[in-house]
């Protein structure tokens, strides 16, 4: 990753149909993304079917509130059969396809598909026999940071590197669904940076709109992720704070403009600056002077375009006398005063 990656996370918004997930694959490369992320589980490896409180979602201000666990996450999940047509899409396309796993049995799964990414979800970013498995698959790892402090980040990170990670990427991130840009606090993608140089930084997004990502990228962010679908009137799980496409190409020329602009650090005029002279001043003669006679601000004068002398040296030439004859119009140089 040696420019700005952009990753569109389909999740469950394929609305259980493989026609429509192929759909969102092609619909997310035309928008120019870099990758599209799945997840990878089943109802079965993430919770069991049961009823009580502790299983049904109780959070009056969640999108599933009221939702049993079980049956939100087989409404959601990625039939596994769909992963290759899914990844094999993205080849097609010229996008990398890569998911996130939540247990052991789906990376062991995600390794027989040959995914060349991983990414930890901040709800498995504690999970320390699932950040080790990952890593010793020697690939690329993604980590969101939603809900997790400095310290359990130095222990994730420790636990990646120490298992075999060499490549990986921490993602700040909101886990509220939709987040709220007051709460986005991206000025901790700074202080990641400060506090793992070795790994690159980025941002999960759960706002609505595109200013988040755009900031972000300013302060430094290296990776953008981004919930994804074909229309948020279709309805799915994760549809309410998810970009449709022409927003997302919105998102990814924007993101990419912010990226450009950030350049190298640099006090030096550019070429294109260099034509804009014309519009600095200085100094000219504005009246004929003769050989002998003053300078004063009658006779000279900053005025654009802004090629010649600058206007600092005019209050030392005043009161000095003109070496030459010089003429209306004739740019100020240092042999024309004593």
């Amino acid at each position: 990753m040696s420019k700005l990656f952009i990753i569109a996370e389909m999740s469950g918004n394929h609305n259980k149909s493989l026609d429509r997930a192929l759909a969102i694959v092609e619909a997310a490369a035309n928008a120019g993304v870099d990758a599209l992320k799945i997840q990878t589980y089943t109802q079965d490896t993430m919770t069991i079917d049961c009823d009580n409180p502790d299983f049904v979602i109780q959070d009056k201000n969640s999108l599933w509130q009221g939702e049993k666990l079980y049956d939100l996450y087989k409404k959601a999940s990625t039939p596994y059969e769909w992963h290759k047509p899914i990844f094999d899409k993205c080849k097609e396309l010229g996008i990398i396809g890569f998911s996130t796993p939540f247990d052991l049995t789906s990376v062991d799964f995600l390794e027989s598909m040959e995914c060349p990414i991983y990414k930890i979800a901040s709800f498995e970013n504690g999970d320390i026999p699932l950040l080790k498995r990952v890593a010793q698959t020697k690939k690329p790892v993604i980590i969101s940071l939603g809900m997790i402090g400095l310290n359990g980040i130095i222990e994730a990170v420790d636990t990646l590197k120490s298992n075999g990670c060499k490549d990986l990427t921490l993602l700040k991130c909101t886990s509220s669904y939709p987040a709220s840009v007051e709460n986005s606090n991206l000025l901790t993608i700074s202080d990641l940076k400060r506090h793992f140089p070795d790994c690159k930084i980025g941002l999960s997004d759960h706002t609505l709109g595109i200013g988040a990502a755009i900031a972000s990228v300013a302060l430094g962010a290296e990776v953008i992720e981004k919930h994804f679908t074909l229309s948020r009137a279709d309805g799915g799980v994760d549809s309410a704070f998810s970009m449709e496409p022409a927003e997302m190409k919105q998102l990814v020329e924007e993101c990419r403009n912010a990226y450009k602009a950030l350049g190298k650090i640099s006090y030096e005029l550019s070429e294109n600056e260099k034509n804009s002279l014309i519009f600095r001043r200085s100094l000219y003669v504005v009246k004929d002077i003769k050989k002998g006679e003053e300078f004063t601000p009658e006779n000279i004068r900053s005025i654009r375009p802004g090629y010649w002398l600058h206007p600092r040296y005019y209050e030392e030439i005043l009161g000095k006398t003109a070496t030459t004859d010089l003429k209306f119009a004739t740019p100020m140089k240092p042999e024309y005063f004593k």
